[in-house]
């Protein structure tokens, strides 16, 4: 699926995008904007879009007539797995939490633009 293959590539050049944001920041002199597991928030991410592109795919390939349904699922599902990420790290006892929170959710609202761009720009191919 050509679709995918080409996710996979806007997928790594978003992530290397927000990682030079990141090391922007942090050279600039503005590391308190920066908790210490910010990079640890971008591996996360990366790695469960990359699943999440890739079980997509595995559901797709039977059919496409349920394009959106599937993407707004894995949507739900990332959503639920950054929910148990957060509670993770808030039993675990992180210091600073409101910042780590905060650079969190900042990383998940780029992939969760990310996605809708991805649903976009490929639902009307799907559509009927």
């Amino acid at each position: 699926m050509k679709i995918f293959s080409s996710m996979y590539t806007k997928l790594i050049g978003l992530t290397l995008g927000i990682a030079a944001l990141v090391a922007i920041i942090s050279m600039l002199g503005f590391e308190q904007l920066l908790h210490a597991k910010v990079w640890n928030i971008l591996l996360f991410f990366f790695f469960l879009t990359l699943v999440m592109v890739f079980l997509t795919q595995l559901i797709l390939k039977n059919g496409e007539e349920n394009f959106a349904q599937v993407v707004l699922g894995a949507t739900i599902f990332r959503f639920f797995f950054s929910l148990g990420y957060i509670l993770i790290f808030l039993f675990l006892g992180l210091d600073n939490i409101i910042l780590f929170v905060t650079n969190f959710f900042a990383v998940y609202l780029l992939y969760l633009l990310f996605d809708i761009y991805g649903l976009i720009t490929n639902l009307r191919p799907h559509s009927k």
